[in-house]
């Protein structure tokens, strides 16, 4: 399949990018490669290949959750610069 300078134009509209002339033509080509590239792909046999979500077969691990020790809310309240009652007062981030 052939990606032609209308279809470039057109996708670099929607994203609002501007090509020139020589640019147009040059991403016709990469993005018509890539389509080729993807068909290429599609015509390999993958019915022997299992679905999967990731190419290695990796699964997270995780620790286990145990209960420690931890500074307790008024101590963590004490060593903060500014605090409001039992909350912790920071700076506004958001306009």
């Amino acid at each position: 399949m052939s990606v032609s300078r209308e279809e470039v134009r057109h996708v670099a509209q929607l994203a609002r990018l501007d090509f020139s002339e020589e640019g147009e033509a040059r991403m016709a080509d990469e993005l018509s490669q890539i389509i080729e590239y993807v068909d290429k792909l599609d015509e390999l046999d993958t019915s022997g290949v299992p679905p999967m979500s990731h190419v290695l077969d990796v699964t997270n691990v995780f620790r286990p959750d145990e209960v420690e020790e931890r500074i307790d809310r008024g101590e963590a309240l004490e060593l903060a610069p500014e605090a409001d009652d039992k909350y912790f007062r920071v700076p506004k981030v958001v306009g």
